[in-house]
């Protein structure tokens, strides 16, 4: 298989970089469950029409696993459009077709506050709507993080809601031409993350998410375990509440194929790690607790807005996320939303 078998499509607000588009969008509406099938969905019951979609899928995804991989790793995320899903069954079905290794949520060390639908498939956050989540690596703030995501939109919003992305090897080369001094530090000296956790999960911030569900701990002795065992430091606060610091962590990432990647939680620690335990500008240092040049981490952030693609969702839409290539955030919206989110485990 390879590209010329896929049927892309394109918007006209599509980057066109020097090596391809972004994101590459991918279109399944020739994926139908209903060709020749002698009876329509609505007609079926719902587990017949589950397992339809699921079987239709996968003989589509399977042949073409390899090249999908090769794609996603050149482009850093591809939005598949118009396939055959509707429910979090057939997303579930969708991403098991790929044969990926399942990152459990429950076994990363995220902030945010989310919910399992299936194993497999979870709530991306439930953090309001008014609040912005800001461009980031996923859980690159903590030495445990998947290698790709997916996303699926099982109801887009009202209004706004998109997900934006960027291609971090493209910013970190701008960082490396308008920054050099900060670039050349960061790179040398990786970075600190300090969070305050909550006794219990709060799900009105996007650092909501409790200490014992972050290390996975009934007692404040089983989280000293884990954190100890991870790295960390720590220091518990009069509230019950935990405020944990990583051990140094890489600012910047090199790729198999030779490319650098501006890989953290930089911009979303700085624009918006802010809550009643948390003030950003006391998030992240450099990693030998220094602290950063607040003027270069702004010119950055801009950096990173204007190599920003907004993810424009549809009902059923699917993208697939290199997490090692690409960083995600959420745009605030309007109405209700449910985008759902899987890892993929290195």
């Amino acid at each position: 298989m390879n590209s010329h078998d896929l049927d892309l499509l394109e918007l006209e607000t599509q980057q066109r970089l020097d090596d391809g588009v972004f994101p590459l969008i991918v279109n399944g509406e020739h994926l139908g469950v209903n060709d020749n099938e002698g009876e329509s969905d609505a007609a079926a019951d719902a587990a017949h029409a589950s397992a339809r979609v699921a079987a239709r899928v996968a003989s589509w995804v399977e042949p073409r696993r390899a090249e999908l991989d090769r794609l996603l790793s050149r482009h850093g995320a591809v939005l598949f459009r118009g396939f055959p899903l509707a429910t979090v069954e057939d997303f579930d079905a969708f991403i098991l077709a790929f044969d990926y290794p399942n990152f459990r949520y429950r076994d990363s060390l995220s902030n945010a506050v989310r919910v399992n639908r299936t194993e497999r498939v979870f709530t991306a956050n439930e953090a309001p709507p008014d609040v912005e989540i800001y461009m980031h690596h996923e859980m690159a703030q903590t030495p445990v993080y998947p290698s790709r995501l997916f996303f699926f939109c099982e109801l887009p919003a009202d209004e706004a809601g998109a997900t934006p992305v960027c291609r971090s090897d493209l910013l970190w080369q701008r960082i490396k031409d308008e920054l050099p001094e900060f670039a050349a530090a960061a790179e040398a000296r990786g970075l600190l993350y300090t969070n305050v956790m909550p006794d219990s999960d709060d799900a009105g911030s996007g650092q909501g998410r409790s200490w014992r569900s972050t290390f996975f701990a009934d007692t404040r002795g089983e989280a000293e375990a884990r954190m100890k065992t991870l790295g960390y430091s720590w220091e518990w606060m009069p509230d019950g509440s935990l405020r944990a610091t990583t051990p140094t962590l890489p600012a910047v990432r090199t790729l198999d194929d030779g490319r650098q990647v501006f890989f953290n939680q930089l911009i979303a620690g700085f624009r918006g790690w802010k809550d009643a335990r948390n003030d950003p500008s006391k998030a992240i240092t450099f990693g030998d607790a220094a602290p950063l040049d607040r003027d270069a981490v702004h010119r950055l952030c801009d950096i990173a807005d204007e190599l920003t693609f907004d993810i424009p969702w549809r009902q059923g839409d699917v993208v697939l996320v290199d997490n090692y290539l690409v960083m995600h955030g959420r745009r605030p919206y309007r109405g209700k939303r449910k985008v759902l989110a899987s890892l993929v485990a290195a």
